[in-house]
């Protein structure tokens, strides 16, 4: 594939998570979690640090920190559970993912074309 297919592929992913997650965000949960976790622990160690993570960064530096080490679905649910404005959200995922999705992809392709990574 071409790295603009490529950058186009996980733009979609990413955004798709982000609508999907944005808008189920409160009602998963709220309704879905429960199924999977019958014993609720108030503040486990990763629940801390995306609350870390949000006070730190508001909702720009979260969208930025998504892709890198939140995912796309956690990025998403930490943002919609604290109540940021979906538009501010959906702009800066999108800017933000399409910055990583650029960098990864020609990183690799450079890599690729200088010999270090095998293209098999």
């Amino acid at each position: 594939m071409s790295p603009v297919e490529i950058i186009v592929i996980t733009m979609a992913g990413l955004m798709t998570s982000v609508v999907l997650f944005s808008f189920l965000g409160e009602k998963i949960k709220k309704d879905v979690l429960p199924l999977f976790i019958k014993k609720q622990v108030k503040f486990s160690p990763r629940s801390r640090r995306m609350v870390r993570i949000w006070a730190k960064y508001g909702v720009i530096g979260t969208c930025f920190l998504t892709p890198l080490i939140l995912s796309p679905i956690g990025g998403s649910l930490l943002v919609s559970t604290v109540g940021a404005p979906r538009k501010q959200v959906f702009f800066y995922m999108f800017i933000f993912g399409l910055f990583w999705s650029v960098l990864w992809t020609f990183s690799v392709d450079w890599l690729i074309n200088l010999g270090l990574i095998n293209s098999n």
